[in-house]
């Protein structure tokens, strides 16, 4: 049987993306995919109030993507937004630039949603259904961190940890120094240490006969995987499902801390308008692998939007 056709908009705290899928219970089809970074989260952290030439594009992008949508006459078209407008003091002022320019209204998730859903969408993936994972979803505001089979989740947290968000706290200098990278890494082992590693620490314990698998999922790891794999375009086949080892997240990781912003423009497989943010997406996976003592990941490209087109 036909399943039916969905469309779901993601706004968050560093880009808008969209996916139009056919969806027959469990299983998702994607028939489009687009990603636009309109940084809702620019300039935000300071007086945590969305800001308006942020909001006016990303209305924009929003409105792009639901004309886009409504030429493969989806039967329902979601919009969710996620960390940047849950924290806002203004949401109001998105959510009505978004019904303006679309025609839709836009659904605030909370922290706990997030984690659910990114949970459901990437286990969607046969290959995820039979073995306990640790899915990390590293977002622009928050990453959600969830431990779990298909049938159970163990552990379920969203932390006030993203790129954007780490980027506008550390600031650090081009091409980044020495203490920069010092200033980051210290950051992220006391975060791992004082404020995830207790709350997944005992369900990690209580897997301990099990081989969990680290899974990511999120701009971050797409781009370090097709970084990886020197993919000038996004290729669904090629990096769902790619692993990277600890060491090669490293090495990615100083590579990149040791570029200017215009040369780390040029690696192939890093769009430009991320190369800023991926400072900050490969530190954390490389912190998150050292601290919970993971030697490999594999990336999904499913998660959020998965989830909100089966809703």
């Amino acid at each position: 049987m036909p399943g039916l056709r969905r469309a779901a908009i993601d706004i968050g705290t560093n880009s808008v993306k969209l996916l139009v899928a056919e969806v027959n219970g469990d299983t998702v089809r994607p028939l489009l995919e687009r990603s636009e970074q309109t940084r809702l989260g620019r300039g935000f952290y300071e007086t945590h109030r969305l800001q308006p030439d942020a909001i006016r594009q990303t209305a924009q992008v929003a409105a792009e993507f639901a004309v886009a949508a409504a030429e493969w006459k989806p039967d329902s078209t979601c919009v969710i937004a996620t960390s940047a407008a849950r924290d806002a003091l203004n949401p109001s002022d998105l959510l009505e630039a978004v019904r303006c320019a679309t025609g839709l209204t836009v659904l605030i998730i909370s922290g706990e949603e997030e984690a659910d859903w990114v949970f459901r969408g990437v286990i969607t993936d046969p290959a995820l259904a039979h073995h306990p994972v640790l899915i990390v979803d590293v977002g622009g505001g928050s990453s959600e961190f969830i431990l779990g089979t298909k049938s159970v989740q163990y552990s379920r947290h969203s932390f006030r940890l993203g790129t954007v968000r780490l980027l506008e706290h550390l600031q650090p200098a081009d091409p980044p120094t020495a203490g920069d990278w010092g200033k980051c890494e210290a950051f992220l082992g006391r975060f791992l240490d004082k404020q995830i590693r207790p709350l997944l620490a005992p369900a990690l314990r209580a897997r301990s006969g099990e081989q969990v698998q680290l899974v990511a999922t999120g701009g971050t790891s797409t781009i370090l995987a097709g970084i990886q794999l020197a993919l000038r375009d996004f290729d669904r086949d090629r990096l769902d499902g790619a692993g990277l080892t600890r060491e090669q997240v490293r090495q990615h990781r100083a590579h990149l801390w040791s570029l200017p912003l215009s040369e780390r423009k040029k690696i192939i497989g890093l769009p430009a308008k991320r190369a800023d943010v991926i400072l900050m997406g490969s530190a954390i996976f490389e912190a998150v692998m050292e601290h919970l003592d993971f030697s490999r990941l594999r990336v999904s490209t499913r998660g959020l939007r998965y989830a909100a087109v089966m809703q």
